[in-house]
């Protein structure tokens, strides 16, 4: 079956993830001192950071592809079959794209001033953004786990969110209850939840088949059958 441009546009999930990816592994690089294991991912994008001009080079990609992929899945969620369930997974798709919009944005006006937390203005906002985008985050995923379990046909989402709400979940109690040394470590189980997820919903629009597409809204018309008007006129 050939695919349709804004299927092939699904693959943006793909791209911004290995841009992502390329940025943690990489940026440390141009940051000496810093320690993988007990550092947050954050510290390389703060303002102060050595590793900033390297980390926005690394994750132009993903600074584009992660909201237009999300944003794009929104498009394509149009072309499903309608149900109480595919109602909640496009419920889900569209918090879950308002979630990487925020994230994109506010993540960019206010990135942290240095590394940790230094209780500046941008900071304060930081963690605020990081409260929403939490917040979100599990709201969408939540929906896509209840769709998934009551329609087979969302069942992939279902299963796709319920390992990235894992991964939040690992990552959230991993920084209360883990050694201050492996920080690090859990945290990046949070950070590749939501692009891991965007990846997989990119790969959901790339893979969608007629067979989940909304059929025809009216039929079409014949246009050999003769207008009633026009019967038995002379």
């Amino acid at each position: 079956m050939k695919k349709l441009f804004l299927q092939k546009i699904g693959l943006l999930g793909i791209v911004s993830f290995l841009s992502y990816a390329a940025a943690v592994i990489f940026s440390p690089l141009a940051y000496p001192g810093y320690n993988r294991l007990a550092q947050a991912v954050s510290d390389l994008s703060a303002a102060s950071a050595p590793s900033l001009a390297l980390w926005n080079k690394l994750s132009a990609p993903y600074a584009v592809c992660e909201p237009l992929c999300a944003v794009l899945c929104c498009v394509g969620m149009q072309f499903r079959k309608q149900s109480s369930q595919s109602r909640l997974l496009r419920a889900g798709v569209y918090v879950f794209a308002a979630m990487e919009c925020i994230s994109a944005v506010g993540y960019r006006m206010f990135p942290l001033s240095e590394s940790g937390y230094a209780g500046a203005f941008q900071d304060v906002m930081h963690m605020i953004i990081t409260a929403v985008v939490v917040i979100l985050s599990v709201a969408s995923l939540t929906l896509f786990i209840v769709a998934g379990a009551k329609d087979k046909t969302c069942r992939s989402y279902g299963v796709c969110a319920a390992i990235a709400l894992a991964m939040m979940l690992v990552g959230a109690l991993g920084t209360k209850l883990a050694p201050e040394k492996y920080f690090g470590v859990v945290e990046r189980f949070s950070v590749f939840a939501a692009t891991g997820f965007n990846a997989a919903l990119g790969l959901h629009l790339f893979f969608e088949t007629s067979a989940t597409q909304a059929a025809p809204t009216s039929a079409p018309i014949d246009r050999r059958t003769p207008c009633p008007h026009s019967v038995n006129r002379r």
